[in-house]
């Protein structure tokens, strides 16, 4: 039996020994190596894919940031402006309603003037009429004729 192991073991020894000779182990290196460079390769590749993307994730954030803020300073100024037509609405109604308050005012004293100026001239065609009937029961003759000539003579001045 010691014979047996003792060629396996001489065989073994060959087997490597021409392994070495054709330089088997060299090859063996070599894509060892250039396995170990194709995976640091993927390595670096994957850095830096990983540092594009952190990048890309920061200026998207910083363009939302700047979105968001953009959009904050439209609504307060949507805000404003609405808060300015508002006022400006409101006062446009408060000079609204005091002119019509004025026209109204206007409209009232000027028919308050027409109504007095009315009744003035009732009053006075009633005291003519009330003189005239008056007048002529009680006055007759040559003083009726000569008031009559002077009324007229006043009104004709009154006229002129």
């Amino acid at each position: 039996m010691l014979e047996a192991e003792f060629w396996v073991a001489v065989a073994f020894i060959i087997f490597v020994a021409g392994l070495g000779y054709l330089g088997v182990h060299k090859q063996l290196v070599r894509s060892i190596d250039e396995r170990r460079n194709r995976i640091k390769a993927e390595l670096e590749e994957a850095a830096r894919l990983k540092a594009e993307a952190q990048a890309l994730l920061a200026q998207y954030q910083r363009k939302l940031e700047e979105a968001e803020r953009e959009a904050q300073a439209i609504v307060e100024s949507a805000k404003s402006e609405a808060e300015r037509l508002a006022a400006e609405a409101e006062a446009k109604m408060e000079d609204f309603v005091a002119r019509r308050g004025k026209m109204a005012e206007s409209k009232i004293a000027q028919a308050e003037a027409q109504a007095l100026a009315d009744v003035r001239a009732a009053a006075t065609d009633a005291a003519a009429a009330a003189a005239e009937t008056i007048l002529t029961r009680t006055v007759k003759g040559k003083v009726a004729d000569a008031l009559i000539a002077k009324g007229i003579a006043e009104l004709k001045e009154k006229l002129n």
